[in-house]
C-alpha cells in the first residue's frame, strides 16, 4: 500500500520537480522564443512544463507520454480549462513506444524511461530534438558526495555512486551533442517546497482522519519520506534544469 492509494493524489504540488512557478514560466518563455511547431514531454507526469510552453507558443501543438493515467487525466483537465486541448494529446504508453522529433523537447527527472545511464539517455534524446531546436533536461545530481552517515539516512541502499556531481553532467550533455545554454539548480527553499507539498493532502488527511485503519501506515511512511529529506538528501541531493540546444 502507498500513501497516493489510500489519500488519492498530491493535489497541492503544481509540477512533478522542484521548481517555482516564476523559474517555470522564464523556462516556459525562453523554449517559446524559440518558435517550435512541436514540443514533446516524454514521462510528462500532467505536462505542466508542456502546456505551459504550448500557452505561450499559439502555433505550435504538443503531446506528452507517461504510464500513470491519473496523471494524464489531470493534464488532460488542466489543457482544456486553459483551452489547449485541441493543440496536446496526453498518451498513456511507455516513452520509448512514442518517440518522435520535435522542435522542443521536455524530459524532466526521468531520463530513467530511456535508459540506464544519463550519458545513455541523452544519446536517445539527441536524435529526437529537430535541427536548431531545445532540450529540456531536468536530472538528479549530488550537489556534494555526501558522507557515510549521511548516504546511511537516504533510500535504503544508497550509495556515494548513485549519483554525479553537476559537472560531470554537464560534461555528457556536451559529448553527447547539445550545447549547454543554461545551468542552473533547484534552491534549498525549492526543495522545501517540492518536499513540504508533496505531503500536503496526506498530512490534511491525517489530521481529519487520526482513526482510519490505514492512518499508522500512512504516519509512518510520511515519517520515514520527511525522515529521509531532513536527515539524509537535503543539502546534498540536487536537481539540474538545464536548457541545451542543438545546432541548426
Amino acid at each position: 500500500m502507498t500513501v497516493e492509494d489510500v489519500v488519492g493524489p498530491a493535489t497541492h504540488m503544481v509540477f512533478r520537480s522542484p521548481m517555482t512557478e516564476e523559474r517555470a514560466n522564464r523556462i516556459a518563455a525562453d523554449l517559446a522564443a524559440t518558435g517550435p511547431a512541436t514540443v514533446a514531454d516524454y514521462a510528462c507526469g500532467w505536462g505542466e512544463l508542456l502546456l505551459r510552453v504550448l500557452a505561450l507558443a499559439p502555433s505550435a501543438r504538443g503531446f506528452g507520454v507517461d504510464m500513470s493515467a491519473r496523471d494524464l487525466e489531470r493534464g488532460r483537465a488542466n489543457a482544456a480549462a486553459r483551452g489547449l486541448g485541441d493543440r496536446v494529446e496526453f498518451i498513456d504508453a511507455p516513452a520509448r513506444d512514442h518517440m518522435r522529433p520535435a522542435d522542443v523537447v521536455i524530459n524532466s527527472g526521468a531520463w530513467q524511461v530511456f535508459a540506464k545511464t544519463v550519458p545513455q539517455a541523452l544519446e536517445v534524446l539527441r536524435p529526437l530534438v529537430n535541427p536548431g531546436g531545445r532540450l529540456f533536461f531536468g536530472v538528479e545530481h549530488w550537489e556534494s558526495v555526501p558522507p557515510p552517515e549521511r548516504l546511511a539516512a537516504m533510500w535504503p541502499g544508497t550509495t556515494a555512486d548513485r549519483y554525479e556531481l553537476l559537472p560531470d553532467i554537464v560534461d555528457h550533455v556536451v559529448a553527447a551533442g547539445f550545447r549547454p545554454l543554461r545551468v542552473e539548480s533547484s534552491t534549498r527553499a525549492e526543495w522545501e517546497d517540492y518536499e513540504s507539498l508533496e505531503t500536503r493532502d496526506s498530512e490534511e488527511w491525517l489530521l481529519a482522519n487520526p482513526g482510519h485503519p490505514d492512518a499508522a501506515e500512512v504516519r509512518d511512511q510520511l515519517d520515514n519520506k520527511r525522515s529521509i529529506w531532513l536527515r539524509g538528501h537535503r543539502d546534498y541531493f540536487g536537481f539540474a534544469m538545464l536548457t541545451l540546444g542543438v545546432p541548426a
